[in-house]
This record gives C-alpha cells, sequence and structure tokens, in this order.
C-alpha cells in the first residue's frame, strides 16, 4: 500500500510494480435532486472525481444501488442509465455492481483506476510560497438545502446540476501539465475543511481570500435567509481549532466557505512560477477557476481566512 487514509487523502493506492499501482475509490449518497437520471450522472461524477484528484485515470466501476422499497423500476432504470452514461464520458467500463432493497434510495460507484507510481498526487506536499488555484463555484450544500425548500428556481437549479455533473478530468487534464504540489477534491468537508485537511497534513498554512473564491451569490442570499445545512455547521465545528477569521468577513460568506459541496471542484496547490498560466489556460477551456490564496509557513492556524 502507498497511500491509505494517513493523511485523508481522496483515495487508496496500491503498487503492483514500478510502472502501475491501482487507485480504489467509494462513494454513494441519497438523491440531491428531483429528476433519477440527473441524480445518477450527478453520483457517478462525485464518485469518479477522486481517481483524479489522485493523478489517475479511472477505468472500471461497479455499481452501488440501494433500493428504496415501493420505487418505480422506471425511475431505477434511469439511475443506472445516468451512471452508465458519465462513466462512458469518463472512459470507464461499469463491470456490475450489488443491490439491495431499504429504506432509502442510495446510488454510487466504486471506481478502480491506474496511476504510474512515480506520477502519484497527493494532498500532502503543499510548498511554502505556491499558489492555491480552485476550479467550480461553491455553495451546493446550501443551494440544495434552498431546493427541499421550494425556493430555488429551474435556472439556478440546472446550473447546479450543470455543474455537479461535469467532470473534473477536463480540470485535472489541464493542472497535470504543470508543476502541482498538492491536489484534492472539495465535497462534503467543504472547501474549508478540505483545505485544512491539505494544510495539515503538508505541516503549512494556507491564507484563503474569500473574495477571490467562487460561489453562486444565491448560496450567499440563501445563507442569509438561514437555509443551513446541518452539514455546514459540522463542518464549522470539526475545524474551528485550527482555521482562524482575520478581520470583518459577512457571515453568510463564512457559511458558503463550510457549505458541503457535491460533486465539486479541485483545489490545487502549485508552483507560483505556473499558477497565471495554468489558470488562464483552465479559463480559455471554459473551466471556471481562481487564484484564492497561496501557501505559508505554518502559523499558530493551518487556514487563515482573508
Amino acid at each position: 500500500m502507498i497511500i491509505g487514509y494517513d493523511d485523508n487523502d481522496d483515495a487508496s493506492i496500491y503498487k503492483i510494480n514500478d510502472d502501475i499501482a491501482v487507485i480504489e475509490s467509494l462513494d454513494f449518497f441519497p438523491p440531491i435532486v428531483d429528476d433519477p437520471y440527473t441524480f445518477g450522472l450527478i453520483a457517478a461524477t462525485n464518485s469518479i472525481s477522486d481517481i483524479y484528484a489522485m493523478g489517475g485515470t479511472p477505468t472500471t466501476a461497479l455499481n452501488i444501488l440501494c433500493i428504496k422499497n415501493g420505487i418505480d423500476d422506471n425511475v431505477v432504470h434511469s439511475i443506472l442509465q445516468g451512471g452508465y452514461d458519465k462513466a462512458y464520458e469518463a472512459g470507464i467500463t461499469i463491470a456490475g455492481g450489488h443491490t439491495i432493497n431499504g429504506e432509502e434510495l442510495l446510488y454510487g460507484l466504486s471506481v478502480s483506476g491506474l496511476v504510474n507510481p512515480k506520477k502519484i498526487m497527493s494532498n500532502n506536499n503543499s510548498k511554502i510560497g505556491d499558489v492555491l488555484i480552485h476550479t467550480k463555484n461553491i455553495g451546493i450544500g446550501i443551494i440544495t438545502t434552498a431546493l427541499k425548500a421550494n425556493q430555488v428556481d429551474k435556472k439556478l437549479n440546472d446550473t447546479i446540476c450543470k455543474q455537479m455533473s461535469t467532470l473534473n478530468k477536463y480540470a485535472f487534464e489541464i493542472v497535470s501539465k504543470y508543476n502541482i504540489h498538492s491536489i484534492t477534491d472539495i465535497t462534503g468537508f467543504s472547501l474549508i475543511g478540505h483545505s485544512f485537511e491539505m494544510a495539515k497534513a503538508s505541516n503549512v498554512s494556507f491564507n484563503i481570500y474569500s473574495k477571490n473564491v467562487n460561489m453562486y451569490e444565491d448560496a450567499i442570499q440563501f445563507a442569509n435567509m438561514g437555509m443551513i445545512p446541518a452539514g455546514d455547521y459540522r463542518n464549522k465545528e470539526s475545524t474551528k481549532e485550527y482555521v482562524a477569521i482575520e478581520g470583518s468577513i459577512d457571515e453568510a460568506v463564512v457559511d458558503v466557505l463550510y457549505s458541503p459541496e457535491t460533486s465539486g471542484g479541485l483545489l490545487i496547490s502549485i508552483d507560483k512560477k505556473d499558477a497565471d498560466i495554468c489558470l488562464s489556460e483552465l479559463k480559455n477551456n471554459n473551466i471556471t477557476a481562481s487564484i484564492i490564496g497561496n501557501v505559508a509557513p505554518l502559523n499558530e492556524k493551518y487556514i487563515h481566512i482573508f
């Protein structure tokens, strides 16, 4: 085993020989949108993401499905079709899976990938002076909470569904050309939670500039209305000893920074000399991205939010 779970990395890696290592990851969750096909797309996209975050190429996957008692067969078929279509886009073969019956509908994938052991990327090698690049917008957890309260219009719903079902493959293919020291994907622990994991594993501090973070304005508005998911509070509680808020930042913005993300973007710790050209290439390929901060010597807290 090359990488296990010591640093809360995104997946486990087992070395086969000097040229091949296998990446293993698994994720599943209940529906966060009403349309079953879209749910399948999102769940598969989310499950595949960890392979890219380790520097690998996804190859095969197994379906994981819990069918809620009494659910229509057409719904199940639509979910599986969404998962299949997204796996096909990623170049993955779905080789089977396992299904059970239960009280809650759940779907996801167990995904395998391949990587050269010399080209593995992890979350524990950020260097002082690195620049932090983040892709996609944040605020999904807050928006999906508002969705449950029927406060989200079709345009916003379509926007977040498109983001959640966009593979990180395309961003990874670009950033992997450059001198990356650490990388992770942003999911349930939020931008701040995953930033903390990366900073702690690298024994450095991250300076994060909230005004530079791409976040949904609607998420800020919903946060001001009090539509905060439980995961938001858990993320704050689990990192409160390690995060410093420097200066005056609107509480709703802080809420969005802690929002649990589904199928979120990548956080990249990249050599400063490569940051601007990498960001330009991402944007030229219509990938939402921004420079959100930098890596500094460890200074009391792992995360400093400005």
